[in-house]
């Protein structure tokens, strides 16, 4: 039997390219999708549909059904990434500009530092991350100080700390599935993902009553528009994308998309729904973004001497 081979340059920048843009794309997609849909409905249809898409064809291309352990230990992860994660982002953006909600979300390394020195076993961070956390706590500082965002677009504070909610809540979902043992195929565990995680937005959605504010015939064009790319484009392609350079790619490198999809997001808002762009902004947005680039290239070096 011959060895598979090995995948090509152009690959490569394919597949990189797709997690750089159509990642940083998502944060306009929801923004517009929520202008009609009531956001937990409209991220629980998304990832449902997503999910039942790939769990199928897995099934049909001979996979085996996934054991009590996997559906447990993934439907926690699902749970965590993308109700907490993508259902309160979704759920924000009906107040925050999405460049500003990229922003915030660009600082979540920050949190999964703190995250894994505070769990069992976490070992304390070293004083390369210790700066990088530092200097995006500044670079937040700047994007949120007084006189930074102007009027009208500022981000109600219950959204700001919903934000940070939701990065807490998928890193915690992330270190989860870091630590689990269950053995999942990565493109299996996605799709188990997707299933929990829709189901429990779609049930908060109910519970929010959001039910009441789902007219299907008063969803805009564009909403359906922005709905359809999360769901092709967003989930079923950049996702097992995603996936697949993991399998074969280091993850510093894969995880650079950190570092692109807060500058696409921005630019897209500001060229398409005008959000606001303004010097204080770029320089907040650079702060964070090195502060990021700091922590990455620093757990990869403490990785690399452990």
């Amino acid at each position: 039997m011959k060895p598979a081979a090995k995948p090509s340059r152009a690959s490569f920048i394919l597949a990189f390219a797709a997690i750089y843009l159509i990642w940083g794309s998502t944060y306009l997609g929801i923004r517009v999708a929520v202008e009609t849909l009531p956001p937990f409905l409209m991220a629980g249809m998304r990832f449902a549909i997503a999910g039942v898409l790939i769990f199928v064809y897995l099934l049909l291309r001979g996979a085996p059904w996934p054991t009590r352990v996997q559906w447990r230990d993934h439907s926690i992860v699902g749970v965590f990434l993308l109700l907490g994660g993508n259902g309160i982002v979704s759920w924000a953006e009906l107040r925050t500009p999405s460049g500003l909600t990229s922003l915030i979300l660009g600082a979540s390394p920050l949190i999964v530092v703190l995250l894994d020195w505070a769990r069992p076993g976490g070992k304390p961070p070293t004083a390369g991350l210790v700066a990088g956390v530092a200097v995006g706590i500044a670079g937040i500082a700047l994007l949120l100080g007084p006189g930074a965002i102007p009027e009208g677009y500022r981000p109600p504070g219950i959204d700001v700390l919903a934000l940070f909610l939701a990065s807490t809540s998928w890193w915690i979902g992330s270190l989860y599935s870091k630590h689990s043992k269950s053995g999942t195929p990565l493109l299996m565990a996605s799709a188990i993902q997707m299933l929990a995680g829709s189901g429990s937005m779609l049930l908060t959605g109910w519970i929010l009553g959001e039910g009441s504010q789902l007219h299907f015939g008063s969803v805009s064009p564009q909403s359906w528009l922005a709905f359809g790319y999360l769901v092709i484009v967003g989930s079923i392609v950049a996702f097992p994308t995603f996936v697949w350079l993991l399998e074969h790619c280091t993850p510093a490198k894969v995880s650079t998309y950190a570092y692109v999809n807060p500058v696409v997001a921005m630019f897209l808002g500001w060229a398409i729904l005008g959000e606001p762009m303004n010097l204080r902004i770029f320089l907040a947005a650079a702060v964070i973004i090195g502060a990021v680039a700091i922590i990455t290239i620093g757990k990869t070096w403490r990785a690399g001497r452990a």
